[in-house]
């Protein structure tokens, strides 16, 4: 018997878990697999961070938060953006949730209704689809490729707006593909966004510091579109805390009070004692974490030379976050290892099966020609990941 509700029967399961959780079934019946699903860094939190928390817990600090988080943590949220962004979000504009997901469910939530369109460049992070359709919404996917750096044009983006277009849901930098929108690039949207001042942008800048171009752009940062944006962060990936789930939003009042009240029946406040570790984190200057932003770097030059050398990869250099997300559908129509290739999944399923590798299809990005890769690992593993990717392929 299924008595689920028609919204849980739409929706679909994150095909990233889906990987990473077969990965760990062969894993259990002892075999070595190389893992690259998750956008986790392997890092250990930073030290200073930690005493931050041990002292929380020692202070004896323990209770309910407030639902829009600790005011202190506000504050120091509310100087970041001015220091880091140049954005000017009082600490009543501020959400403090369980993630940058749930920021960004909250912000659906409130402002979708049935029907009303959301404009999803592709490819995109697995969970915006589903959460757009969770929320009610149409998803519009605007494609990109490989060739265009996986960005969307000004022009692509006007031709996907209609009367029904309720937001526009992006990340810079990207996951899956590692791409960053310059300044230019993010100024020429907003000239559009600004045209239609009922579209909220919902701007996913959880790597804002994992990119290797220089100073991190924001599109609130142009007044024309401040007062229609929603800015979405965290310390998950910035500081390898990715299980403490402290995310947080800058967005309008009116959109905040929403977030607010969603929040308050839904989970309540975050974590005391995550909450008082990301004071620590956010109050810190961005420099001390720069021995990650290097290593990350490094191990992308090192896949980009590495993939480079596999015939029928088509790959570009990301400038941001930590993924490859190359195409493969040279490889479509063949048989490889047994498997019939149809799609990008079926070519992550070869991997993990006969190779031992575990990445994620691209189907569930939106881009079914492609596959991702996360060199969120050592060296060691990533090195011993292609050299088994390549052998298979031969």
């Amino acid at each position: 018997m299924d008595l689920t509700s028609n919204r849980i029967k739409q929706l679909s399961y994150s095909q990233t878990f889906v990987m990473s959780n077969k990965a760990r079934e062969l894993k259990a019946q002892g075999i070595n697999v190389v893992s690259l699903t998750l956008g986790e860094p392997d890092f250990n939190i930073p030290e200073f961070v930690r005493e931050s928390a041990v002292k929380a817990i020692n202070d004896g600090v323990k209770s309910y938060t407030p639902v829009p988080g600790y005011i202190e943590l506000r504050q120091s949220i509310s100087k970041k953006f001015k220091r880091d962004n140049n954005l000017d979000y009082k600490p009543e504009q501020i959400i403090i949730s369980n993630g940058g997901k749930q920021s960004i469910i909250n912000v659906l939530l409130s402002i979708v209704n049935d029907g009303d369109e959301v404009i999803v460049p592709a490819p995109y992070w697995v969970s915006y689809y589903e959460m757009v359709k969770l929320a009610g919404g149409t998803n519009i996917v605007v494609e990109t490729s490989i060739d265009t750096d996986f960005k969307i044009t000004p022009e692509q983006l006007e031709k996907a707006i209609t009367p029904k277009t309720k937001a526009l849901l992006f990340s810079s930098p990207c996951n899956p593909s590692g791409s960053v929108y310059s300044k230019d690039e993010l100024h020429a949207l907003a000239r559009i966004l600004a045209k239609h001042p009922n579209i909220i942008i919902i701007s996913d800048e959880i790597y804002e510091y994992i990119n290797y171009v220089g100073k991190h752009e924001s599109i609130a940062q142009f007044p024309e579109v401040f007062e229609q944006t929603a800015t979405i962060n965290g310390v998950s990936k910035s500081y390898a805390m990715t299980g403490w789930r402290i995310g947080y939003m800058g967005a309008p009042l009116w959109l905040t009070k929403a977030c607010d009240k969603i929040q308050g029946q839904m989970t309540s406040g975050a974590n005391c004692i995550a909450q008082m570790a990301a004071i620590t984190a956010v109050d810190a200057d961005p420099k001390v974490i720069n021995y990650m932003i290097e290593a990350f770097q490094s191990r992308r030059d090192l896949m980009f030379g590495l993939l480079s050398e596999i015939e029928g990869i088509k790959i570009n250099k990301p400038a941001g976050a930590f993924y490859f997300f190359p195409d493969i559908s040279a490889f479509f129509g063949k048989t490889i290892q047994g498997y019939k290739i149809k799609n990008s999944d079926d070519f992550a399923m070869m991997l993990l099966e006969k190779a031992h590798v575990a990445t994620v299809g691209g189907v569930s990005f939106g881009d079914p020609n492609c596959i991702r890769l996360s060199y969120a690992a050592s060296e060691e593993d990533l090195r011993e990941a292609v050299k088994r990717i390549k052998k298979a392929l031969e």
